[in-house]
C-alpha cells in the first residue's frame, strides 16, 4: 500500500532508561510525564491516517502541526509518544483506510461515518466531528421551501449530525411533487416511480442510504433499487441536470442548495472564478428545488482507534488511552491553532462518540447491499 507520508521528528523529553522502546515492558514502565504524573505507557511511532477526501498534499500540509500538539497533550495525560506519522490513504477508496485501521497497520484514522459503520467490529469510535448548525432542522418539508426559508449556517453552534433532503426540481414531474407537498397531499409511490432520480454512490449517506431508509419506512419496504428511473450522478451533475429539467428528483445533504445557489441563476454562458458554469435559471433555487422529504439525522465523520493493534502498539487499544486521546483531541480542537488544523475536513470541533448514533447507518448499509445483490 502506497501512502504519502508526513513524519514528525521525536521531541526531546526526559524519560527513564528504556522508555523509548515499544516493547511490552517499556509500555508498562514508569516515566515522568510533563505534569509530573507516572507514565501510563509509551509508543515509538503512533500511526494516523486520513481518508483521501481532499488532495493528499492539502491534507498533509493542513495537519502538519497536529503531531506536536497531540504529543504534548498526550504527555500531559501520561503517554510518551516518540513520533507521530500521518499518512493519507492511497487512491480514492475510503475503505483502504478502513482496512488499514481494522488490521492494525495504522492506530488512528479519520473515517467518514459509512466507513466507520462498515469497519465498526474492528475499530473503536473515539470522536464524532462537529460542524456549524443550519438554520433549519425541521422534519417538515414545507418549512425548507421558498426564498423566505433559504438555508443559512449558524457559526459557533456545533452539531454532530445533519440531514439528507429529497428535492423535487423545476421539471413538470418535479413541480407535481412540489405542489402536493404545498397542498399537504399524499405523495404516492406511483408519483415517485414516474420521476427520474439523481442518486449518489450506494455508500453515500445523504445521497443513497438514508433516502433508502425513508422510502422503506413510508412505502412498505420499497427502496431506491425498486424505482424505475435512477441515474448515479455527482452532486454538481445532479443539480445541473435538475436545472436543465432532465432530472426530476435530486438526493443531497441539507445544505446542498447553499452550495449551488450562485450557479443556479448564473447564465450558462458564464463561469465563476473556479470555472463552474452557470445553470441558467431565473428563479431562486429555494423556489425551484423544493424539499419533499427529510431524512433522520445522519451523524458526522468520526475519529477511530484500532481494536487490533500491531505488536508494541497494544496500549492504543486500552480504555485509558481512548479516554486520554478523546480529551486531548477535544482540547486541541478548542484552540485557534487546532481549529485551523481540523478545518481541512470542515470540522469545527469534536465530541466523544457514541456508537449507538451510527446504528441506523449500519442498518442502511446492510439494506442497500441486500437490495443491490
Amino acid at each position: 500500500m502506497n501512502f504519502k507520508k508526513l513524519s514528525v521528528s521525536l521531541l526531546a523529553m526526559a524519560m527513564l532508561a528504556g522508555c523509548g522502546s515499544s516493547s511490552a515492558s517499556a509500555t508498562a514502565s514508569a516515566a515522568s510525564a510533563t505534569d509530573g504524573s507516572a507514565s501510563k505507557g509509551s509508543i515509538d511511532v503512533l500511526k494516523m491516517q486520513f481518508v483521501p477526501s481532499r488532495d493528499a498534499e492539502t491534507i498533509l500540509q493542513g495537519t502538519s502541526k497536529l503531531p506536536e500538539l497531540l504529543k504534548e497533550q498526550m504527555a500531559k495525560r501520561g503517554y510518551d509518544i516518540g513520533d507521530i506519522e500521518i499518512t493519507v490513504g492511497a487512491g480514492s477508496d475510503y475503505n483502504v483506510t478502513g482496512e488499514a485501521l481494522a488490521s492494525g497497520s495504522v492506530d488512528v484514522a479519520w473515517l467518514p461515518a459509512s466507513t466507520y459503520a462498515n469497519y465498526s467490529d474492528d475499530t473503536t469510535l473515539a470522536l464524532t466531528a462537529t460542524r456549524d448548525a443550519l438554520s433549519n432542522d425541521s422534519e417538515d418539508p414545507k418549512t425548507w421551501n421558498g426564498e423566505a426559508n433559504a438555508t443559512t449556517r449558524i457559526a459557533g453552534e456545533p452539531v454532530t449530525y445533519y440531514r439528507g433532503l429529497m428535492y423535487a426540481g423545476p421539471s413538470e414531474n418535479g413541480r407535481k411533487i412540489a405542489a402536493k407537498v404545498e397542498a399537504g397531499e399524499e405523495i404516492t409511490w406511483d408519483d415517485l416511480n414516474s420521476c427520474s432520480w439523481a442518486v449518489a454512490s450506494t455508500t453515500s449517506s445523504s445521497g443513497y442510504i438514508f433516502p433508502t431508509l425513508w422510502l422503506m419506512k413510508n412505502y412498505d419496504g420499497k427502496t431506491l433499487a425498486d424505482l424505475a428511473h435512477t441515474t448515479q450522478l455527482s452532486y454538481p451533475q445532479a443539480f445541473a441536470q435538475a436545472a436543465a429539467e432532465t432530472i426530476d428528483i435530486v438526493l443531497c445533504y441539507a445544505d446542498g442548495r447553499m452550495d449551488y445557489e450562485d450557479d443556479w441563476t448564473r447564465p450558462t454562458t458564464e463561469t465563476d472564478d473556479s470555472g463552474n458554469q452557470g445553470f441558467g435559471r431565473s428563479a431562486s433555487i429555494y423556489d425551484e428545488m423544493s424539499v419533499f422529504a427529510v431524512t433522520d439525522p445522519i451523524y458526522n465523520d468520526t475519529v477511530c482507534l484500532t481494536k487490533n493493534p500491531a505488536a508494541g502498539h497494544e496500549v492504543v487499544a486500552t480504555d485509558d488511552f481512548l479516554s486520554a486521546f478523546q480529551d486531548a483531541m477535544i482540547e486541541i480542537a478548542g484552540t485557534d491553532e487546532g481549529k485551523e488544523i481540523i478545518s481541512v475536513y470542515s470540522h469545527t470541533g469534536y465530541l466523544k462518540g457514541d456508537p449507538a448514533n451510527y446504528e441506523d447507518l449500519k442498518t442502511g448499509l446492510e439494506t442497500v447491499a441486500a437490495a443491490n445483490e
